[in-house]
């Protein structure tokens, strides 16, 4: 990812936690990677992020944007030196790393699923909570994920128990934008959703909470929805590809044609080349983007104010 700065390019250095075998598969790096292919974005993967990101600052350099962007308007840098400073960091994302106490950072960005919160309320391993509610104190702007598949009244308490918390912090609620399917096997032809209508549908995922996937392919008018939901970052194997072709076969004798299986981005990235065992049943990938829901004066364009203001930065104006 590239950010443009009053004229000055610098890289974005994303960092994600270690690889391990039974965990990720690098399936949301993978995602990155292909999203962002042809850009200069760097990628660090390890357990020790602030150690990853140290070795790629000190092997490409970094750049402070701040003062890059005030130096340019009062020195106007030649074309040389930007092209030198384009290769430099600029913004180091780390994710997953609020509990990371000893880093410096400028800004804390806590996001949280609408659908489930706070589960049971309790700290691992009795519940899913890293810390208490109370660490909500550090962050300095909060994002309510899948606002849109909950009711107003659910979204008033949510504001009122983060406020609770930390009365001054900023909320913004956002919801997964559904905007094509690609086909496993030919992932660059752009197949609109349109044609899930009047479809049996089988909705396989191993992602953190499955509801709100199954909520939208539910939306889009299939004849029937069944789903199989495996364990975040799950590995699929030749016995998980027998589970679902048995399934398939109990839908199509149940509705007379072929169901269509359809995934995630991020299952599809954990291993491309597994889910082909599944023809010939075709299988699509859903796309989605993220979008910011309008809600109480809280828009997109307020919470990009809001970056720039926090990091003291300067973006171009939108298209």
């Amino acid at each position: 990812m590239r950010l443009s700065l009053s004229g000055v390019k610098v890289d974005v250095c994303l960092l994600s936690p270690a690889i391990k075998k039974g965990y990720g598969g690098g399936d949301e790096v993978n995602m990155l990677q292909r999203h962002l292919l042809g850009t200069p974005t760097k990628f660090g993967v390890g357990a020790n992020r602030a150690s990853v990101a140290s070795h790629l600052i000190q092997k490409y350099g970094y750049i402070d944007i701040r003062k890059s962007s005030l130096y340019e308007k009062q020195n106007c840098y030649s074309k040389v030196q930007n092209s030198l400073d384009s290769e430099k960091i600029g913004v180091v994302v780390l994710d997953d790393a609020m509990q990371h106490w000893s880093l410096w950072r400028e800004l804390d960005i806590v996001m949280v699923n609408g659908l489930t919160l706070w589960g049971n309320g309790r700290l691992l391993p009795l519940g899913p909570l890293r810390e208490p509610l109370t660490a909500l104190r550090r962050a300095d702007v909060v994002v309510i994920h899948h606002a849109d598949l909950v009711s107003d009244d659910v979204l008033e308490d949510i504001e009122s128990m983060v406020q609770g918390i930390k009365k001054s912090v900023p909320i913004f609620f956002t919801k997964m934008d559904p905007t094509y399917l690609f086909e496993v096997g030919n992932i660059n032809a752009k197949i609109p959703l349109t044609v899930l209508h009047e479809a049996t549908i089988l909705c396989v995922s191993a992602i953190g909470s499955a509801e709100p996937f199954v909520k939208r392919i539910q939306e889009m008018g299939a004849l029937y929805v069944d789903r199989i939901d495996f364990s975040d970052h799950h590995i699929f194997d030749a016995t998980d590809i027998d589970l679902i072709k048995a399934r398939l076969g109990e839908l199509e004798r149940k509705f007379g044609s072929k169901p269509i299986v359809v995934i995630t981005e991020k299952d599809y990235d954990r291993d491309p080349e597994i889910l082909k065992q599944l023809y010939p049943f075709k299988v699509f990938a859903l796309c989605s983007a993220l979008k910011i829901l309008p809600y109480k004066g809280n828009t997109e364009d307020i919470f990009k104010k809001f970056l720039k203001d926090q990091l003291k930065l300067e973006f171009p104006a939108s298209d």
